[in-house]
């Protein structure tokens, strides 16, 4: 037995892993994320698995066997609105739960937030940005935006420059996610690839089912105290298979976006047919043709108002 594992009074020489995983607090945070967030089996499942890579971390440095703080970096990849920001929030909690980062909040930033405009501006910029960042999670949205090769006076190389050296620098106090398209994000690993070496983590968001869609669908509504009667669900159903074939097609931001538009609608059916009070039930009621008024039933394009850049 080394130096490094002889039990003392601070050092232990059995770690309850059970018993860690119960005082972190971090099985609470595994159930919500469970009970909340619908599907993404792969993802939950790589979770877990990081959650219990930095339970070991833990027992082994109370063991003294640990000697560095492992890499957090990851990378999220997937189709916009595939849940990618709420699991950042989510794992943001985790590693605070866990002792690695101070904080816990997470900052959520695109390429207009870090790279200037002139000569000057994006260091301040971006440093601004990662000391709003410190102690906690900092979420780089569509991140292969940051580099364009193809404009020989574009800044966003400075504030690459800058990211890698606090990421290595800096990594026991702030934790990075790049997030954005999977193809686009290996390429933007092959042009940068201080960022592949500094990325322990590569998780995959895969898109949502129809049935899964629906039920985010219901979900939703509820949140807001409203209800599809079952015309309407058979109409939303209808419409989420039919709206996946179209361009720009978001997952649950799209669903999001139909709904506010299916409550539109219902409130000016409401209006403009009232012929007495009405009770909470019409009130809160989604009907059949809520839904089917929607152009994607006439073979229309429902073109989402809020759309990522490269969707666009």
């Amino acid at each position: 037995m080394t130096d490094a594992q002889t039990p003392t009074p601070d050092r232990p020489a059995t770690v309850d892993l059970a018993a860690a995983y119960e005082a972190s607090g971090v099985k609470d945070v595994l159930n919500e994320m469970d009970s909340t967030m619908i599907g993404l089996a792969p993802v939950k499942g790589r979770i877990r698995e990081t959650a219990a890579l930095l339970l070991v971390d833990q027992a082994r440095r109370q063991m003294g066997l640990a000697t560095e703080t492992p890499t957090l970096h990851m990378s999220f990849t997937g189709n916009p609105g595939t849940g990618k920001t709420s699991v950042a929030n989510r794992m943001a909690n985790l590693l605070h739960r866990l002792g690695y980062v101070r904080k816990g909040h997470l900052v959520t930033v695109t390429r207009d937030d870090l790279v200037g405009q002139y000569i000057g501006h994006t260091a301040p910029k971006t440093k601004e940005v990662l000391k709003k960042a410190m102690g906690g999670v900092l979420f780089i949205d569509e991140a292969y935006y940051l580099y364009r090769p193809e404009n020989e006076r574009d800044y966003g190389q400075e504030a690459i420059e800058i990211l890698l050296q606090v990421m290595e620098n800096n990594r026991d106090d702030l934790v990075v996610i790049l997030a954005g398209y999977a193809d686009r994000m290996d390429r933007f690993f092959d042009s940068n690839p201080g960022f592949r070496s500094r990325i322990a983590h590569h998780i995959e968001f895969p898109d949502y089912t129809d049935a899964e869609l629906l039920q985010i669908a219901e979900v939703m509504l509820n949140q807001q105290n409203y209800a599809f009667d079952p015309d309407a669900r058979a109409a939303m159903a209808a419409y989420i298979t039919a709206r996946r074939g179209q361009p720009h097609f978001a997952n649950a931001r799209s669903i999001r976006n139909a709904l506010d538009r299916a409550r539109l609608r219902q409130a000016n059916r409401l209006f403009n047919a009232a012929a007495g009070p009405l009770d909470a039930t019409a009130l809160s009621t989604i009907t059949d043709p809520d839904i089917r008024a929607s152009r994607v039933f006439r073979g229309g394009l429902d073109v989402d108002r809020t759309r990522s850049r490269a969707a666009e």
